[in-house]
C-alpha cells in the first residue's frame, strides 16, 4: 500500500464523512461550510495521488482500478445527496434534477462494468484524456452547489462577492457536467466495444 494508494483509500473515507457532514440530522454552525471543505480536500487527493503516482514511478494496477472508482463514488454520492438536498429545501436557488443524476450515475456504472471485463481478460483499461476532463468538470459542478448552499453561513462582505455570478455559475457548470459525462462515456464505450462485443 504506497502513498497514492493511500491517498485513494482515503477518499473513500472522506467521501463518507462528507456525506455525514452533509446530512448531519442536527443543524449546527457552518455545517455546509465543512461539507465544502471535505469535499475540496477529497478531490485534491485525486489531483495529489495521480501526481505522486506518477513522479514517483508507483503506478500499480490497484491504483488504476480504484482511483476512478474512488472518484465515482465520491462525485456521484454528492450528486445524489444534491438530488434531496435541493428539493428538500423550496427555497434552494439551484435544484438538481433526478433525470440528471440518472445519467451521471448510469454513465459510471457502465464504464465500471466494461473495466470489470476488461480485467477479467487480462486487460486493464486506464482513464482517457477525455474522462479527466468529465470529472473535473463534475468537481466543479459540486463545489459550485456547495458554494451556493454555504453561502448563507459566510460574512455579508464575503456573500456580496458571490452572490452575484455563483448561482447562474452553477447552473452552467451543472448542465456541462451532464453533457460532458455523456459524450465521454460514449465515446470511452465506442472506443473499447472490441471487449465486449466479442462476448455478445
Amino acid at each position: 500500500m504506497n502513498l497514492p494508494n493511500k491517498l485513494t483509500v482515503s477518499r473513500f473515507i472522506l467521501t463518507a464523512v462528507f456525506l455525514v457532514a452533509l446530512f448531519w440530522p442536527q443543524p449546527f454552525p457552518f455545517q455546509n461550510t465543512l461539507a465544502l471543505l471535505l469535499f475540496c480536500i477529497a478531490s485534491f487527493t485525486d489531483f495529489l495521488d495521480g501526481k505522486i503516482a506518477r513522479s514517483r514511478g508507483l503506478i500499480t494496477n490497484f491504483g488504476i482500478l480504484m482511483d476512478p472508482l474512488a472518484d465515482k463514488i465520491l462525485t456521484c454520492s454528492a450528486f445524489i445527496a444534491f438530488v434531496e438536498s435541493t428539493h428538500l429545501h423550496s427555497t434552494a436557488p439551484v435544484k438538481v434534477a433526478a433525470w440528471m443524476v440518472v445519467i451521471i450515475v448510469a454513465r459510471e456504472l457502465a464504464i465500471t462494468g466494461l473495466r470489470l471485463l476488461a480485467a477479467s481478460k487480462n486487460v486493464v483499461l486506464a482513464a482517457e484524456g477525455f474522462g479527466k476532463h468529465k470529472t473535473i468538470s463534475q468537481i466543479v459542478a459540486i463545489i459550485a452547489l456547495l458554494v451556493v448552499n454555504a453561502l448563507g453561513e459566510w460574512p455579508l462582505p464575503l456573500q456580496k462577492v458571490f452572490y452575484g455570478w455563483a448561482i447562474p455559475f452553477t447552473h452552467i457548470a451543472l448542465w456541462l457536467t451532464v453533457i460532458l459525462t455523456m459524450t465521454s462515456g460514449l465515446l470511452y464505450l465506442w472506443r473499447n466495444r472490441a471487449i465486449y462485443l466479442e462476448d455478445m
